[in-house]
């Protein structure tokens, strides 16, 4: 019978937090704290800024094409960034906070000078975060978040964009796209 709440979910960082190191899978995916039975997660600098701008940018699809980018972004930031300010962003000091909320910023102003994508069509999702059983024998959810869909009208299809915040690249062989692609199949 499938119980999704006892079911092991994977997805793109779940997998590679596994191949980097199973133990680090292990506690930043399964571990509960016994005290409060919750997953721990570690609030960081590089963490809040991409959850800032990705809220950001995200919020957009919601916006008709055309509306996108009449209010500044950078505003827009200054609005989300309250939720991360501090030490609930995992920010040592202002001089930190400061440094990390100006790449925010300047990651939106490359958006805004080139939006690409995000003044084009997309597709709304029916859900933020989708997931599909990949194997209900074994129960496993496959799992994921898609940044963005654009929708490209000449041939009924759509580009899966993901937004990068870090400084890291996407390495050649990565699961990520393809593991959006079976998402956004199996789910819209």
């Amino acid at each position: 019978m499938k119980d999704k709440f006892a079911a092991t979910w994977i997805s793109h960082t779940s997998i590679n937090d596994y191949l980097q190191c199973p133990r680090a899978y292990y506690l930043k995916n399964v571990y509960k704290d016994r005290q409060t039975g919750h997953k721990l997660q570690i609030v960081s600098p590089a963490l809040s800024i991409g959850s800032a701008v990705h809220a950001v940018l995200e919020g957009l699809a919601q916006a008709p094409t055309e509306n996108r980018l009449k209010e500044s972004l950078v505003l827009v930031l200054d609005r989300e960034w309250e939720r991360f300010a501090g030490k609930k962003g995992g920010f040592k000091s202002q001089e930190q906070e400061f440094e990390y909320k100006e790449r925010g910023k300047a990651m939106l102003r490359r958006v805004m000078d080139n939006p690409g994508p995000i003044a084009k069509l997309s597709v709304k999702l029916k859900q933020d975060f989708l997931y599909y059983w990949l194997n209900e024998e074994d129960n496993i959810i496959l799992c994921g978040k898609i940044d963005w869909l654009e929708y490209i009208p000449e041939t009924n299809s759509v580009n899966i964009i993901d937004f990068k915040t870090s400084k890291k690249e996407e390495k050649a062989d990565s699961l990520q796209l393809p593991i959006y692609y079976l998402l956004a199949k199996n789910c819209q």
